[in-house]
């Protein structure tokens, strides 16, 4: 049934057609609720009012003062006519003026009446000047009912602005509380509100477009984030119960002859503590009948992949296919070698499959997998095509999850009738209670040591102007017989970027560092594979003394003799790819360094992260900053990046102690009432439709 606050903001008065329709193609607000769910970004004092000789230029931001019209004029012709007023309040006075709606405004104000005027100071010559400024008569202003005097601010374009003026905004949700304030109604169950403490729906609404009070604002706040995290909790959770209840697992429940002897014969190093405990949750959960859906963070250099491959063998040990997906040819290859060195000896067949593999190989492959007589698939994106075709996949492995969208994670999902064992892994650590929160519906193991015998990476700030000291150091560390990376956040040079790029950086180098003392390789996206794969031999083996790259190198690269990482114009870089990048040093048993260069100038974000990186090797703690500057992504949806869900007061990352609440709520209210449909519940099964809507794919089922 339509909700009375489903109707078309055009009923609200002061809108009509055409403002309707052009709320809609520059702010989404199509409806009543839309409007209503639109809350201001900030609030403005307007308690106070000044004398207008207080005002003093750059000491406020806004003011508000009461005078008198003396005087009005009008100046210049066309496009550049304005209309002036001047008014006083005996203690000096001020200029108001307007180039727009002069027509309206003429009509408004009156010689010799006293108005409230609201603005944004301005001084010329001395003089205080406003444009554009609100007034109101002060008979009008104080026959209003006392408020807090805090008003809203509501984010909103150029083009409306022109429109409705500078406070048509605030007046539109005015209107409209009055033909539909009374119209709304309560959705959460009033044992939930006690339970929580949360006031009223109706209350919070209007404390949060017309505040009381600052307690009162602080208290719809909290109701209206608690709302819509529930919403978004309910939905994870109900999801979750879906899918353990309809998606049997396959049953892996031996731990057979390959797993017994890798485990015990071929190991290159002892598990650490962290690594034996995901094992044994990985195995819990593929002997429990249910579909895994896992998600393993781990430091750069923590062991994942040696997790990922015990937990494959599981699956080959059960008569099952298991296949890892990387986001690199450069990765997909460094695992398929490392795959083949620790299982020789050992009766499982191992594939690589890249968008570079030759037809005849490649022919040779999607047979092995038909047939079942490949146990082991490494691979890139080609293992999404549709001519791969797997005899029984049970086990799949995404890693670096971050890299991919979301549909191509999805397409492996559906490599099997019954779907497989899903585990996706990052080096891009979450912080933990945010991942158990957002990834309701995942189970979330952390391998949170690192193998014994790792020195922490020293981290460094220099500017341009530390050059020749870089370089001197770089000559240091391949006297000592250690090799360098250097990355560029561009290939070339380029017109709207003011970056370095890595074709002049690598003919810089080549002049510092000139042949044949020093032999200098190169590693970028549009090299041919084969170019790219020789400069990867050439550094690997040690031929090469520095590696000039892109950040294709930022994941998989394993070079224990690296010891530099020069990165150039870091402040380009997000803090998990300057996490990702300095992962790639550090990887044997020398100190090692990461360098960041940057220009003198840097925007304060910028310095936060380079700051960061500096001050902490820890991921997840890089990771809160990280969340804090660019949002938690879109966990349902396909959005990568900004802020989940879609989500108009709530921070999950900032509001992380609601977030625990509501999760803690929706597992409960489930486990009593698993589909929502007992009559108290109506509200909150329309909470979770609107937050989770089911019109999408649910991407949340593969991360």
């Amino acid at each position: 049934m339509e909700h009375y606050l489903d109707n078309g903001i055009q009923f609200v008065p002061g809108v009509g057609e055409a403002r309707a329709k052009l709320l809609e193609r520059e702010l989404g607000i199509r409806t009543m609720r839309d409007l209503l769910w639109y809350f201001p970004f900030r609030y403005i004092d307007r308690t106070r009012i000044y004398r207008i000789a207080e005002i003093r230029d750059g000491e406020a931001t806004l003011v508000q003062f009461r005078g008198r019209v003396t005087g009005v004029n009008y100046a210049g012709a066309g496009r550049k006519r304005r209309f002036t007023a001047v008014v006083s309040d005996g203690s000096s006075q001020a200029e108001l003026v307007w180039f727009q709606g002069i027509k309206w405004i003429e009509k408004r104000i009156e010689v010799g009446r006293e108005y409230l005027v609201f603005g944004r100071p301005s001084f010329f010559k001395g003089e205080l000047s406003l444009v554009h400024p609100e007034i109101e008569t002060v008979e009008k202003a104080f026959s209003r009912k006392a408020a807090s005097g805090m008003q809203g601010v509501y984010s909103t374009t150029e083009r409306l602005a022109s429109v409705l003026g500078a406070k048509g905004f605030y007046l539109l949700v005015c209107n409209l509380w009055t033909v539909a304030g009374d119209r709304i109604e309560e959705y959460l169950p009033e044992a939930l509100r006690t339970r929580h403490g949360l006031m009223p729906l109706r209350e919070a609404l209007y404390n949060l477009h017309f505040p009381q009070s600052a307690e009162l604002l602080r208290q719809a706040q909290y109701r209206l984030k608690f709302d819509e995290l529930l919403g978004v909790q309910l939905g994870i959770q109900s999801r979750r119960t879906e899918r353990l209840a309809k998606l049997g697992g396959f049953l892996f429940p031996r731990v057979g002859g390959v797993f017994r002897t890798f485990y015990e014969r071929k190991l290159p190093f002892p598990l650490t503590g962290a690594q034996k405990r995901v094992v044994r949750e990985i195995r819990q959960d593929t002997v429990s009948g249910y579909q895994m859906n896992r998600l393993l963070q781990g430091d750069v250099g923590s062991g994942k992949t040696l997790v990922a491959l015990l937990s494959m063998l599981l699956a080959v040990d059960n008569d099952f296919q298991a296949c890892l997906m990387a986001p690199t040819e450069i990765l997909a290859r460094q695992h398929y070698a490392t795959f083949v060195r620790m299982l020789e000896g050992l009766d499982v067949r191992v594939a690589v499959l890249t968008g570079a593999t030759r037809a005849r190989e490649r022919r040779q492959i999607l047979a092995g997998l038909a047939d079942g007589t490949i146990h082991l698939l490494v691979g890139t994106h080609a293992l999404i095509e549709e001519k791969v075709q797997f005899h029984n996949l049970g086990f799949v492995v995404i890693d670096e999850q971050h890299r991919f969208g979301v549909e191509q994670r999805a397409r492996l999902w559906t490599k099997n009738a019954q779907p497989p064992h899903i585990l996706v892994m990052t080096a891009t650590p979450i912080p933990r209670t945010l991942a158990m929160t957002l990834y309701g519906d995942l189970d979330v193991s952390v391998i949170d040591e690192l193998p014994p015998g790792r020195q922490p990476v020293r981290t460094v700030h220099y500017t341009d102007a530390a050059r020749l000291r870089l370089f001197g150091f770089m000559r240091q560390q391949i006297a000592l017989g250690r090799q360098v990376y250097v990355v560029y956040p561009l290939i070339r040079e380029s017109e709207t970027m003011d970056y370095k790029d890595l074709t002049d950086g690598f003919e810089a180098i080549a002049r510092d560092f000139p042949l044949p003392q020093y032999v200098t390789a190169v590693c970028h996206g549009r090299m041919k594979p084969a170019d790219k794969e020789e400069s990867m031999r050439q550094f690997k083996s040690g031929e090469a003394h520095i590696l000039v790259a892109t950040s294709v190198i930022e994941v998989g690269v394993d070079v224990p003799n690296a010891t530099v990482m020069v990165i150039e114009s870091a402040e380009r870089f997000g803090l998990s790819q300057l996490h990702q990048l300095r992962g790639r040093v550090g990887r044997g048993g020398e100190q090692s360094y990461c360098i960041l260069m940057t220009g003198e100038k840097l925007s304060r974000e910028a310095r936060a992260r380079i700051r960061a990186m500096c001050e902490t090797g820890d991921g997840f703690r890089l990771a809160e900053l990280d969340l804090k500057l660019r949002g938690a992504g879109d966990v349902n949806g396909t959005q990568q990046s900004g802020m989940a869900f879609d989500l108009k007061i709530a921070n999950p990352t900032l509001d992380v102690q609601i977030l625990t609440l509501t999760r803690e709520a929706a597992m409960e209210i489930l486990r009593l009432d698993p589909t929502l449909g007992e009559p108290e519940n109506r509200g909150l099964r329309e909470l979770a439709r609107r937050y989770c809507g089911r019109e999408r794919i649910d991407f949340s089922m593969i991360s």
